[in-house]
């Protein structure tokens, strides 16, 4: 269906989450005849450009109404089609909440609610824009999983890999253009089960979406400072794969976690809940957006004013080992 290596990996770089998407919902179409793709009127923003010219039949632009569309969709899905409905983050998380809530999580309809420009990639719209909560409103939600790719190789098996799931997804797409590539070659990806790219260590970052690269380029600048540290990319925030947490847990004396979303409601605090139960657990680094209403700025600037660039994150785990 799609080839990862290191060409495709810098050629959907260039491209972007947005574009890669589109190219991706264009694959896996091709063996799911029952697919349905709605846009609450972003369907070039999204990259569906060329799926809306290929299946002009299975593509609906709702309009500026995600209330409407996640109508919309559960009502399709109802009908036996496999629906993936997609908008900015903020709007199809929190304008559409209730109807999310009602039709995907207790209905359990077969939507997989898209949402792109989530974090902070959306940069010069600003805070009307951000999608910095998205993932803590769909995780309260019951019977919806979340995920969140790390890179563009990444989003081709997420979306491959939601065709072929049953029930309400949330897939959350950080990053920019121009966001370096964690995969140059094929590796095994399935809903739930966390990726390993380097062994729990004496630190162990437990990542996701664009912060996963971040993450390992922290863990070889940690290296020239004598620390070991390992990377686990948790794609799946929702549920967690409980296997590979307590595999950190047993061997890390520090815990980071690292993603593009507030601190409150995310990954970090789904560890969190998970370590809360289990006695002498390591402490735990939580990394990511602050608790407030940010300026308006580049993509780059804001994770660097943020210090969610490797250089940043790794001082202040090495700062934090001191404390510990």
């Amino acid at each position: 269906m799609f080839e990862i290596n290191a060409s495709n990996a810098r050629q959907w770089s260039r491209i972007g989450s947005r574009g890669v998407f589109g190219q991706a919902i264009l694959a896996v179409a091709e063996y799911h005849p029952e697919m349905m793709v709605i846009s609450a009127d972003l369907g070039n923003s999204s990259g569906l450009d060329r799926f809306k010219k290929t299946y002009p039949d299975q593509f609906l632009n709702i309009g500026i109404a995600e209330q409407n569309m996640i109508g919309v969709a559960a009502g399709l899905a109802k009908e036996g089609h496999n629906v993936f409905a997609t908008s900015f983050a903020p709007f199809i998380t929190m304008r559409a909440a209730e109807q999310v809530r009602m039709n995907l999580g207790y209905m359990e309809m077969n939507v997989k609610a898209v949402a792109i420009g989530s974090g902070v990639s959306m940069a010069f719209l600003g805070n009307s824009h951000y999608g910095i909560e998205d993932a803590a409103i769909m995780r309260a939600i019951p019977n919806i999983t979340v995920v969140c790719p790390a890179d563009c190789a990444e989003i081709f098996k997420t979306v491959q890999a939601a065709a072929e799931f049953k029930g309400p997804m949330y897939i959350r797409l950080t990053g920019a253009v121009g966001n370096p590539p964690v995969y140059t070659e094929d590796y095994s990806f399935e809903v739930g089960k966390a990726i390993i790219l380097s062994e729990p260590a004496e630190v162990t970052f437990i990542a996701a979406g664009s912060m996963v690269y971040e993450s390992l380029e922290a863990a070889k600048l940690l290296l020239e400072s004598g620390v070991k540290a390992g990377v686990i990319n948790m794609h799946t925030i929702k549920p967690l794969d409980a296997k590979a947490v307590e595999c950190a847990l047993q061997i890390s004396k520090l815990i980071v976690t690292v993603e593009e979303h507030s601190i409150i409601g995310g990954l970090g605090s789904a560890i969190a809940e998970y370590k809360a139960g289990k006695r002498n657990a390591p402490p735990q680094l939580i990394l990511g957006l602050p608790d407030v209403f940010d300026v308006t700025g580049d993509y780059r600037f804001l994770l660097e004013k943020h210090e969610l660039v490797a250089s940043k994150i790794s001082q202040r785990v090495l700062s934090c080992l001191k404390n510990t």
